[in-house]
């Protein structure tokens, strides 16, 4: 029966990566219709677009009740995002990054994962006796009144991007050779094929935690995670072989913001999500892995290979501690 499983896991990546690829296309289409610039068709359709499989991944989970699926996807997509993605596209090409993302993109990420996890203790503290026996062995709570006000900061972040992208907006862009019609449609078919796998991974790595007696936090941690996080590893890998490096920062940074407020914003809306103990230090080890890549991209205004290398191998051993764990 796990076979089973197994397949219908692998169906829904296949799914997500598919949707994403297409959703990505057809976005990106439309936005050079408007003469939009790279960085923030990078930190808003790509990052966006290469996001939803997150999207939906958690948003499912946390309709199904499964919120240790819904809190550890967007905590370990963040984690890989920040190692692995940008520490390839590093070791390919090394990558600059843009200095308004310096200053402005990257900082929002830190402060708003801090912000969650200190929220997310205190609604604890104030949530009434009878919720918090209903959620057991937390350390947290991201409550709904926590969603709403990390969807309320998410839409205020798109409209200063939205608002800077039509105050300077690129002279020329290059052609799609596609009709505004035909990206509609390629969007339409993404999302389709992205929820329908999102469903599916959820499904799968459910029943599959719970055949092999593994947790459902280590398995949103490592393959939910991991899976949708391949729509962001393979766009930036192709962005930074194409030497559109800032496409691939910007895709990374602004998949992380809209993980963290748009998705698990939302996911807290439907259902309060527990944030348990392996959760609180997954968030701490966010947190550190941001700033140690802030630091790397402020000492050079790059990620050189080293760094990259050495960023790819603190991954792995994350990844050994939390198997471990």
């Amino acid at each position: 029966m796990i076979a089973l499983y197994i397949i219908l896991l692998t169906a829904g990546f296949v799914g997500l990566v598919k949707g994403a690829d297409l959703f990505v296309d057809g976005s990106s289409g439309l936005a050079r219709h408007f003469r939009v610039p790279g960085i923030i068709i990078g930190l808003t359709i790509v990052a966006f677009g290469t996001s939803a499989p997150e999207l939906a991944v958690s948003t499912s989970a946390a309709i199904q009740g499964s919120n240790e699926i819904a809190l550890s996807n967007v905590v370990g997509s963040n984690i890989f995002n920040l190692l692995m993605v940008l520490g390839v596209c590093a070791v390919i090409y090394p990558v600059p990054v843009d200095r308004v993302v310096l200053k402005r993109d990257f900082p929002v990420s830190i402060i708003v994962t801090a912000a969650v996890l200190i929220l997310s203790c205190l609604a604890d503290a104030l949530s009434s006796n009878i919720f918090r026996k209903e959620m057991k062995d937390t350390a947290g709570i991201v409550s709904r009144w926590e969603g709403i006000l990390l969807l309320v900061l998410f839409f205020i972040y798109l409209f200063l991007l939205i608002r800077q992208a039509r105050k300077h907006p690129e002279k020329e862009r290059e052609e799609t050779g596609k009709s505004a019609a035909l990206c509609v449609v390629l969007i339409v078919i993404g999302l389709a094929l992205i929820i329908g796998g999102g469903q599916a991974v959820v499904y799968g790595a459910k029943e599959i935690a719970r055949a092999a007696g593994l947790s459902e936090t280590l398995i949103g941690l490592t393959i939910v995670a991991v899976g949708t996080s391949l729509p962001e590893l393979v766009t930036s890998i192709v962005a930074a072989k194409k030497g559109e490096t800032a496409l691939a920062v910007g895709n990374v940074i602004g998949s992380n913001l809209f993980n963290m407020m748009f998705i698990l914003g939302l996911s807290a809306a439907i259902h309060p999500v527990a944030v348990n103990a392996a959760s609180f230090y997954d968030m701490l080890i966010l947190i550190v892995v941001s700033l140690i890549t802030l630091l790397f991209s402020v000492t050079k205004k790059r990620i050189s290979r080293t760094e990259g290398i050495l960023m790819i191998c603190l991954y792995g051993a994350d990844m050994v501690f939390v198997a471990v764990r």
